[in-house]
């Protein structure tokens, strides 16, 4: 096991989670406080960042802290030390303590906090609630002489190349005859400086999810025998996949008043707030972590009975009412699921890395409100 330092580390979490996810225009994530250019050995996963949660990780000796929430979410006109706000940021850098912020890319991230949400609610065939990003796909076609063909397969398949629904390692292989000559100064695979070769050469295509292109070009360049290999990447109309907020699902029926106590268990919170009428029937639920109010109608539209979200307000609760859309508010908390969540997704993610880095999820509650 080796140490890495900040920049692999946040490298591994954005093969997770990229920024490109992020689906609010400005969203302030990213590293927003310290450097990530040191070793990194300890790691404190939190929803918030406040002075407490510090503490705790100096407390823990990590050098790092990961958090759903921004801690500077709107620029600053000043960072005085004597306001709350400049303290943290004092205290940070004083310990030398990096804090970066995955936020709503954290949201839409397969694995991420709506499915986070969506498995402790027991949700079964889940899909997307509210799309946000496409991702574009790719075909990667490639020429090679023919007795390095299956090694160049296999290659590409590991490197995520050739994956169409719930098939992997696809790909389409066509015979042919290249041909070439090497200029002075080449160092050719076959054939000699200023003479035309032929050479019996297979065409293998596969298709390329665009996360997954950078990985699959590398590994192509490495398993290939040319030089200069000669190959074509084309954009294709058929998207690789749609991510985005929420979630939606089906659940075991029950009645709303039930499925609110059902709520309240998996998410470990002490009181939810609902709209609807209590006895009605329950069986396809819509979930959205933190604030869901604009989403109301896409939950509606999604053919939701139930809407799962945080922060509701009087207009929007009155809105989804005359919709006829229950709502079951547990509030923005339980959006700290992520915190043990991120910390066993980052734990495999550097094991299979053989990466020596431990991953703390806070114990400490950053809820605000207390109930009587």
């Amino acid at each position: 096991m080796k140490v890495a330092n900040g920049q692999q580390i946040i490298g591994i979490f954005e093969t997770w989670s990229p920024k490109k996810l992020a689906a609010m225009e400005g969203d302030p994530i990213g590293l927003a406080i310290g450097t990530l250019n040191k070793p990194i050995k300890r790691v404190l996963v939190t929803l918030d960042v406040n002075t407490q949660v510090v503490d705790e990780a100096i407390e823990n000796q990590c050098e790092l802290i990961i958090a759903h929430h921004p801690p500077i979410f709107r620029k600053l006109a000043n960072m005085r030390t004597d306001s709350p706000q400049g303290q943290l940021i004092e205290k940070c850098i004083k310990h030398d303590i990096a804090v970066y912020a995955a936020h709503t890319n954290l949201d839409v991230a397969e694995g991420g906090v709506n499915d986070l949400l969506a498995e402790a609610l027991q949700l079964e065939n889940c899909e997307t609630l509210v799309p946000t990003y496409t991702e574009r796909l790719y075909k990667l076609a490639v020429y090679i002489p023919t007795d390095y063909a299956e090694a160049l397969r296999q290659a590409l398949a590991g490197a995520g190349a050739g994956k169409i629904g719930d098939y992997d390692s696809c790909s389409y292989t066509l015979e042919g005859e290249g041909r070439y000559r090497a200029q002075e100064g080449a160092n050719p695979f076959a054939g000699k400086v200023g003479k035309l070769h032929t050479e019996e050469e297979v065409k293998i295509e596969v298709v390329v999810p665009e996360g997954k292109k950078n990985k699959v070009l590398r590994a192509m360049l490495n398993a290939h025998p040319y030089e200069e290999p000669a190959y074509d990447l084309f954009v294709l109309d058929t998207p690789a996949k749609e991510m985005g907020l929420g979630r939606i699902g089906t659940i075991h029926p029950m009645t709303l008043k039930d499925f609110a106590e059902h709520v309240k268990a998996k998410l470990n919170v002490k009181a939810v707030r609902v709209v609807g009428d209590l006895s009605s029937n329950i069986s396809k639920v819509a979930v959205l972590g933190g604030d869901g109010n604009k989403y109301i109608y896409d939950a509606k539209r999604a053919g939701a009975d139930v809407f799962v979200t945080g922060d509701l307000y009087f207009h929007v609760a009155q809105d989804a009412e005359n919709l006829g859309l229950h709502v079951v508010d547990p509030g923005h908390h339980v959006e700290s699921i992520m915190k043990i969540g991120v910390s066993k997704k980052m734990d495999e993610l550097c094991k299979e890395q053989k990466i020596d880095c431990t991953f703390i999820p806070s114990k400490l509650s950053t809820e605000p409100f207390q109930f009587i």
